[in-house]
């Protein structure tokens, strides 16, 4: 993705504040906004813009962050889950620093000569060559790389003057575990402060153009504070979110002393690329439908000799479940990843196995045994491919949950016709989401019977694809709600700092962020520039 030269690349932005908040839920702030329960969300409502953003978060719901980092689509950027496919390799590997299949906003904007600082940004890395200052991995809640920072000594400045992260915990060492929730909310609401503070003194260092910064709190209230089977349309139910509404009074405080630190003329930008929604996921339940309709094959059961030991996944059945969950929250994490990537996909005759499924912690991930991709891959690329990925998207579609008697899956998305592009290969072929209505604890159908087993995930609350942006500063129109892309917030940026655009961009500038800040600003192709085509409610 080039960056060229323009004419119109002249004179000095409005700062530009992007602050992200991690799983925060749009819904949430808007009703407590009408409540009058966030006073600065609702004066950021008043005097801006707020839009309802269509993201991957419906199929992908970790690609959001890499999404709205790029501006391109999942199939472009190749980035959904820590351990994910890669071509070349059998089972899943650990996402790599460089799998960016297209550069960040800032990284482009850095190029630019624009005085970036990125904050905690979650599922982010420092890209070579960036100038700017950064730190990565201080607060976020689920890590995908090693905590550092851009310059080396920033870290153990920020660590000598406000102390460690207060939270004291993170995905992916938690584990299985469920924390106390009355600790959890207290360290949430201290971790606020402390992110604002250390954030206060990292603006104040330098001079900046663009700062995007994580407010990852959000992400852990929306797991373990979120009531069990709660119900938005139930009044009673509303009560039952008080320590919710707690964590995000103390993030509207936070958004309050922000602005009041930062020049009048700062463009401040909120956006989320997915919300909240109850725990009813039916992922645990997959490996063993995909072994039951015959795609996914055991090697056959061979007594245990010196000369064939079984396999990590008869090991892993004939431990008791209460001890298989001791052992997995007692072991480092990135151990028990690769374990578990080894449990998920290595016990299988690959000889015979046309498709398995990928770890996950929500949909459900499904990888054809490709011939020229995996290496054990026996199904052929073209249309026996094509053929296979349409079969089992239809055999699933059919399971139903016998608790309710619906269907237990929403939709199964084939990934070359929701997400094309060339990382599209990291990407699982098979995307399943679930229909939410109530806990899957059992799934069945003609074919394979029914199958039971109670999800080993604690979380009361997960991932839903309600993403949002708010905008408010100079220049930005103010007043009612429009649609637009979580794509489209990358391109919107860089409008507004006078950055042209790239072309192989997915997004685009939204029209009523840059209609009075960011006029006339290029998108630059293979050898030509031309005017940004901005969308507008109507377009759309």
């Amino acid at each position: 993705m080039a960056v060229m030269n323009s004419d119109l690349d002249t004179g000095a932005p409005s700062k530009i504040l992007v602050l992200g908040l991690d799983m925060g839920d749009g819904p949430l702030i808007q009703e407590w906004v009408k409540q009058g329960k966030l006073p600065n969300f609702a004066d950021a409502m008043l005097n801006g813009s707020w839009w309802e953003l269509e993201s991957p978060a419906a199929m992908l719901h970790t690609s959001t962050w890499p999404t709205f980092a790029t501006g391109v689509q999942p199939g472009c950027h190749g980035v959904y889950y820590p351990f994910q496919p890669r071509p070349g390799y059998q089972q899943a590997q650990h996402v790599d620093s460089d799998q960016y299949g297209a550069p960040t906003f800032w990284a482009l904007a850095d190029q630019r000569d624009r005085r970036c600082i990125v904050y905690d940004l979650p599922e982010t890395f420092l890209e070579q060559g960036f100038k700017g200052r950064a730190v990565f991995e201080w607060g976020t809640w689920a890590r995908y790389g090693q905590r550092l920072s851009q310059p080396k000594s920033l870290i153990d400045d920020l660590k000598s003057r406000f102390g460690p992260y207060p939270l004291k915990l993170e995905a992916t060492r938690l584990g299985l575990k469920f924390p106390n929730p009355a600790k959890l909310e207290r360290r949430l609401i201290k971790s606020i402060e402390h992110k604002v503070e250390s954030l206060k003194w990292l603006l104040g260092q330098d001079d900046w153009d663009l700062a995007v910064v994580g407010l990852c709190e959000t992400h852990p209230t929306g797991h373990y504070l979120w009531p069990a089977d709660y119900r938005a349309d139930s009044e009673s139910d509303s009560s039952r979110l008080a320590a919710v509404q707690n964590v995000y009074t103390a993030v509207d405080k936070a958004l309050g002393t922000i602005r009041h630190s930062l020049p009048a003329d700062t463009i401040i930008m909120i956006a989320s690329g997915d919300g909240v929604r109850p725990n009813h996921c039916g992922w645990h339940l997959l490996p063993e439908v995909m072994e039951k309709l015959g795609y996914a094959v055991p090697p056959a059961q061979i007594p245990a000799v010196a000369s064939k030991p079984l396999s990590l996944k008869a090991i892993k059945t004939a431990v008791p479940p209460g001890a298989r969950r001791w052992i997995a929250d007692h072991l480092p994490y990135w151990l028990r990843e690769k374990i578990n990537a080894r449990v998920d996909s290595g016990g299988l005759d690959w000889s015979k196995t046309k498709a398995f499924t990928l770890p996950t912690d929500l949909e459900g991930y499904i990888r054809i045994n490709l011939a020229g991709r995996e290496p054990e891959g026996i199904v052929e690329p073209g249309a026996e491919y094509e053929s296979l990925c349409r079969e089992i998207a239809a055999r699933l579609e059919k399971l139903v949950n016998p608790t309710t008697g619906r269907p237990a899956v929403n939709k199964v998305e084939i990934r070359d016709e929701i997400f094309p592009g060339s990382a599209r290969e990291h990407l699982p072929d098979l995307i399943v989401s679930w229909n939410g209505d109530a806990p899957i604890s059992m799934i069945s159908s003609p074919e394979i019977g029914t199958i039971e087993q109670r999800s080993p995930d604690p979380r009361t609350g997960t991932h839903s694809p309600a993403a949002f942006l708010l905008a408010t500063g100079p220049g930005i129109q103010i007043g009612g709600r429009s649609v637009g892309r979580l794509v489209d917030v990358a391109p919107t940026v860089l409008a507004l700092l006078g950055v042209e655009l790239a072309s192989a961009m997915d997004g685009e500038p939204l029209a009523r962020v840059t209609a009075g800040a960011g006029e006339g600003v290029s998108v630059a192709g293979e050898g030509e520039v031309r005017s940004a085509n901005v969308k507008t409610e109507e377009d759309r």
